[in-house]
């Protein structure tokens, strides 16, 4: 069985791709990496299989036509890691926000540890964000207190992004079955795990806003993370969780 492989959704991120790569290969632990990219029109993608020829067997790529969603990129991964023997399934974003040798305590929370899934954690001690205006740090802080409020899910970063899976997880939760796309695919991701009974660590980390590229943010995707926490509490008094 494979161990280690880092997922990364990519749009446009020729200016981070390249570099990013390499700094996870250069790690002191082995990671694979596999970029799904919702079809950059600058290049990501011709850039990351340029990069597969040097890193044969160690960086892959999935492309899918056009802007589906973060949700179903890392569901598309998700599916390759389970196919392909991964034990260790790490979500990641492409433009350093998360700093990649924190891959090795996420890793460390989940192999030595015991968790089922490690999360890396902006507000597990303080607030830990770097270079956001002070409104989206509020905007996302308070939304995680509001996603811990109306689901009882024991996570201080309930949308985070950076996370680590074991395999037994991936292969519990009913992957054809989650539905949100933006920040309320973390929550749902975490909040399906949880009921499931599976043990969730918060790695403190500190996230960086990017300096190079274009955030995908957007109000669209607030928006899905507000009503589809509710939506999210409502059905799971109406699911069964195995």
């Amino acid at each position: 069985m494979r161990e280690n492989l880092v997922i990364i959704p990519t749009y446009n991120e020729i200016e981070n791709i390249e570099d990013i790569v390499r700094f996870i290969f250069r790690l002191e632990k082995s990671f694979d990496v596999l970029v799904v990219d919702d079809g950059s029109p600058d290049g990501t993608a011709k850039k990351v299989k340029e990069l597969v020829h040097e890193f044969e067997g160690k960086l892959h790529i999935l492309e899918r036509k056009g802007k589906l969603g973060l949700g179903t990129a890392y569901i598309a991964g998700f599916k390759y890691a389970l196919q392909h023997g991964y034990e260790f399934v790490f979500e990641m974003d492409a433009d350093f926000s998360h700093d990649p040798r924190d891959l090795l305590r996420l890793h460390e929370a989940c192999a030595a540890q015991g968790a089922d899934v490690a999360v890396g954690s902006r507000y597990k001690s303080g607030v830990n964000v770097v270079n956001w205006p002070m409104g989206r740090v509020l905007m996302s802080y308070f939304a995680s207190k509001y996603v811990q409020a109306v689901t009882g899910l024991p996570v201080c970063d309930t949308t985070a992004g950076f996370v680590c899976y074991r395999r037994k997880v991936l292969e519990k939760i009913d992957l054809d079955n989650i539905r949100f796309v933006g920040y309320a695919f973390q929550i749902e991701m975490k909040f399906t795990a949880w009921k499931l009974g599976f043990d969730i660590h918060e790695v403190p980390i500190i996230f960086t806003d990017r300096t190079k590229g274009t955030s995908k943010m957007s109000g669209g995707i607030f928006t899905e993370a507000f009503f589809g926490v509710m939506r999210l509490k409502i059905n799971s008094w109406f699911k069964k969780y195995h």
